[in-house]
């Protein structure tokens, strides 16, 4: 292989902008697929990706391209759109030297263009500008353009106006890649080994397989490695690329993007970050390649199995997917109503909901899911600081000195024509607005200070209703600030049920707990006999709803005859609806569970 033939680059864009429709077309340009096998978003490789037409997990692929006679080598990552997975796209950036920013013509600059972009900047990337979807008739190319232009300071001319659907201009691109991203650095190419984990999933046959970028020396097939981390010694099972699938080889050499079958069972032994390095090198005197920033979790929820037996099954489920999500983190936890079971962190709520419903489809785990929350700071009347990261573990209000929460800054970029429908579902928030910018003459850039607890749930579903889907958002962690805040705990048919405690505000308390009862009517199946919701606040009912039994026709086997048969039959139907309201217990379907979560 000829190194200063390779190029090693990204897609980044905000979500539904087109990156997977894209990596189709470069797959089908450069013959890496045949185009009988082709189907639509081909590297999205999970059942959800298809369902919800998004990018969840980052995708290498190496590809071959014969330009004026020379063969060269792509090595691309398809990266997600969505905020929640901004950290996948942080680990594919520093594999590469390259990224294509990729803008929808129908929309414009989005806030996850703005993050997207700030992440290949800090990494010193070079940015190949593209404009998507110019065949669409609601694209506007030009404004798309200027827009883009302005951000990147570069004229309109060097932009890239493609149509990945229709095929339209897709040779530009990579020429474009050929031309101006390049190959990578191999000052290191004749030392040892040194290779940079950015991703890993597990096998059973071959251990842990470690997604990496060769940065000094090549790899061969059979090699000895160490982990730096844990200064672990393996020998590699196998070695290779991604074609997309995996396709082994007898050695990876440096500047490349390859995978490594390190035969590792011991799943912990493993991180994404951490630099693989020959076994003929001393760890004590190396220094590792440079990492990832520990992610920001900013929702957490505690998980426990419904079948007590499926807690082994369900940290077993857990560690795979941290391996192939280094963002998830869990510890175990502990309820006396609610058994074992682990408290998770998350970077978002759709990250949350697809590990939760990965755990449900992959390893078959019925769950019992906690109401999501942030990180709560509360400093108790010894003044010690704690740090509280789920409502069943907030403390009596006698036990509270101040009690502080997460607040972040939100930017929201909108449409002109929608800026006061915007504006509504803004004003409903307890936040300060920081400020207001024009990006072009027909597109806002909104700042508000808020609480982070006001956006994790259902706020950018609003967001999106609103304005028919054309404003997006995103929001970075500004600290820690002093609220009045307290516990609310719900009954259910008298019964305490922790899992959907919540912390909220005291002068919100009346309308959060009646708008948590009339979900929990509205989710929850009718049973043989009427249940009582309760939202209660230190002992205080706060909001009540009821859910009526559910009927049975009990005299549809009578017919003619006295009445007082059918009479008898009813008063027995309606003692045993007594009794059953008097000691039956509802049993809550995991979907309950999962759609209090969402909402």
């Amino acid at each position: 292989m000829n190194p200063s033939l390779t190029r090693n680059f990204v897609i980044i864009s905000h979500i539904d902008h087109g990156k997977s429709t894209l990596a189709d077309r470069f797959l089908e340009l450069t013959g890496t697929v045949e185009k009988s096998k082709m189907s639509s978003q081909y590297l999205d490789l999970m059942e959800l990706e298809k369902e919800k037409g998004i990018t969840i997990k980052m995708q290498p692929v190496r590809m071959s391209y014969q330009w004026k006679s020379q063969i060269y080598i792509f090595n691309l990552i398809d990266t997600p759109g969505h905020a929640d997975f901004s950290y996948e796209v942080s680990r594919a950036l520093a594999a590469v030297e390259g990224a294509i920013l990729l803008v929808d013509a129908t929309k414009g600059i989005q806030a996850q263009t703005l993050s997207c972009l700030d992440f290949a900047k800090e990494q010193k990337l070079t940015i190949i500008p593209v404009i998507n979807k110019i065949d669409s008739p609601q694209a506007r190319v030009e404004e798309a353009k200027s827009e883009l232009a302005a951000l990147l300071k570069i004229s309109p001319e060097e932009i890239i106006a493609i149509s990945a659907k229709d095929g339209i201009n897709i040779e530009k691109v990579l020429e474009a890649v050929i031309a101006n991203i390049p190959p990578p650095d191999l000052e290191g190419k004749e030392l040892p080994l040194k290779a940079l984990i950015f991703d890993s999933h597990y096998d059973s046959y071959k251990g842990v397989i470690a997604y990496v970028r060769i940065v000094e020396g090549k790899i061969s097939q059979g090699e000895k490695i160490k982990l730096f981390a844990f200064n672990a010694e393996t020998e590699t099972k196998e070695i290779g690329y991604f074609k997309p699938a995996l396709t082994a080889q007898k050695e990876i050499l440096a500047g490349e993007i390859g995978y490594i079958a390190t035969g590792i069972k011991e799943i912990n032994k493993i991180r994404v970050g951490d630099t693989i390095m020959s076994s003929s090198r001393e760890i004590e005197s190396q220094d590792p390649l440079p990492g990832y920033k520990e992610p920001q979790r900013v929702v957490f929820a505690s998980i426990y199995p419904r079948d007590p037996k499926d807690y082994e099954t369900l940290k077993k489920a857990l560690s795979q997917l941290k391996l192939n999500d280094a963002a998830l983190s869990f510890e175990t936890d502990f309820k006396k109503t609610l058994g074992q079971g682990f408290k998770c962190g998350f970077l978002g709520m759709l990250h949350a909901e697809i590990i939760t419903e990965r755990i449900r489809r992959e390893f078959g785990i019925e769950l019992v899911i906690s109401t999501p929350s942030v990180v709560y700071k509360i400093i108790d009347k010894k003044d010690k600081e704690n740090f509280i990261y789920s409502a069943t573990d907030w403390p009596s209000a006698d036990k509270i000195n101040t009690a502080y929460e997460p607040w972040v800054r939100i930017e929201i970029v909108t449409p002109t024509a929608y800026w006061g429908k915007t504006m509504e579902v803004v004003n409903n928030l307890s936040g300060k607005n920081i400020g207001t910018s024009y990006i072009s003459s027909d597109r806002l850039l909104l700042s508000y200070e808020v609480a982070l607890r006001e956006i994790i749930t259902g706020f950018y579903d609003r967001l999106k209703g609103a304005t028919q889907g054309y404003a997006s958002m995103s929001y970075k962690n500004i600290g820690y600030r002093e609220g009045d805040l307290v516990k609310m705990e719900v009954l259910i048919a008298g019964e305490k049920e922790e899992a959907f405690s919540k912390i909220v505000p005291k002068d919100k308390i009346s309308q959060d707990g009646r708008a948590l009862v009339k979900r929990l009517k509205e989710v929850l199946p009718n049973q043989l006999f009427s249940v009582a919701l309760q939202a209660i606040v230190g002992g205080t009912i706060v909001a009540r709803e009821t859910i009526s039994s559910k009927g049975k026709d009990v005299i549809a086997s009578l017919y003619g005859g006295d009445y007082t048969r059918k009479r008898k039959l009813l008063e027995k139907q309606k003692k045993g609806k007594q009794k059953l309201k008097g000691r039956g217990k509802v049993k809550i379907p995991h979907e309950v569970f999962l759609e209090m979560f969402k909402k």
